[in-house]
């Protein structure tokens, strides 16, 4: 038994079964005179539901994590390169496959028998959008090990363009009026002062709401913790009531075992005593008869 191989277990079941397994390994690894590695899998934290149909879809749809993956290279090189058609092709099949993939962890995880809603699925794409970016999201999204959804980190390359035009594509057209622009050059230079305040409002927003989301996962991962240290500790304890009832057991077996034989020695006993006083008994009566 290793930790690996207890991931991969443990983060292959549905989310209701993985913290009773954990425990199992973790007292098997304590029976195995192994501490560290007891710790390592008490360590290991319970999947949401969102990152256990992702874990789900790497597990199921191997195809279509090596599909993602290189996308997202192609995403950060044309973001490199600021090859402007490259990208929006690139951006349009990001989407299609993002919401493709979504729809198919959604899917999965109902034939699994654990269906989820909308707000997964939502956690499932901004994970997704995160692999896209991020090579270390992409790596760790590929173990199929993750306990929470990943999150894009703000202002990271190639999701201010992604932003910009979600925004973009959301935004009412406004009303303009009809006039002659004497100085476009101007004109350009004004949309772009307003995207650039656009963008710096959207980063601002995403960074109060990403510390939001650390503040609320810390929370959670401190309750866990919490639940996961009780669960352990059952898991031990559990394991030392179950030693003890089978060292009972065999003690109450072996009682009666030596109370059988004390009784039958016993007995053996008596009858020995009865035929050693009845044998003295005789010598006595034989040695009175010849005096006489």
């Amino acid at each position: 038994m290793d930790l690996a191989s207890v991931a991969d277990e443990l983060y292959g079941l549905p989310p209701g079964e993985f913290v009773a397994a954990r425990g199992r390994h973790v007292a098997a690894a304590r029976t195995a005179k192994d501490p560290a590695l007891a710790k390592q899998i008490a360590a290991l934290r319970k999947p949401t539901l969102a990152a256990w149909a992702g874990n789900l879809l790497v597990r199921s749809a191997p195809e279509q994590v090596d599909a993602l993956q290189r996308l997202g290279e192609g995403l950060r090189a044309a973001q490199d390169r600021l090859a402007g058609d490259q990208l929006r092709e690139l951006t349009r099949q990001r989407n299609a496959l993002v919401a493709e993939l979504a729809r198919e962890a959604r899917r999965l995880a109902a034939e699994a028998g654990q269906p989820v809603g909308d707000a997964v699925q939502h956690e499932v794409e901004t994970t997704l959008h995160a692999v896209l970016a991020d090579p270390d999201a992409a790596s760790e999204w590929a173990a199929g090990h993750l306990a929470k959804p990943l999150t894009t980190r703000p202002g990271f390359p190639g999701t201010a363009t992604a932003a910009t035009t979600a925004t973009t594509a959301r935004r009412p057209a406004r009303k303009r009026h009809l006039k002659l622009v004497a100085d476009p050059a101007k004109a350009r230079a004004e949309e772009l002062t307003r995207a650039r305040k656009e963008a710096k409002s959207a980063e601002r927003e995403a960074r109060d709401q990403d510390k939001a989301l650390r503040r609320d996962e810390s929370q959670r991962d401190k309750a866990e913790s919490r639940l996961d240290e009780a669960t352990a500790r059952v898991a031990d304890l559990t394991g030392q009531l179950r030693t003890a009832e089978e060292a009972e057991t065999r003690a109450r077996e072996a009682l009666t075992h030596a109370r059988r034989t004390l009784t039958a020695t016993t007995r053996a006993t008596r009858e020995s005593r009865r035929a050693a006083e009845k044998a003295a008994a005789k010598v006595a009566n034989l040695e009175s008869a010849s005096d006489t």
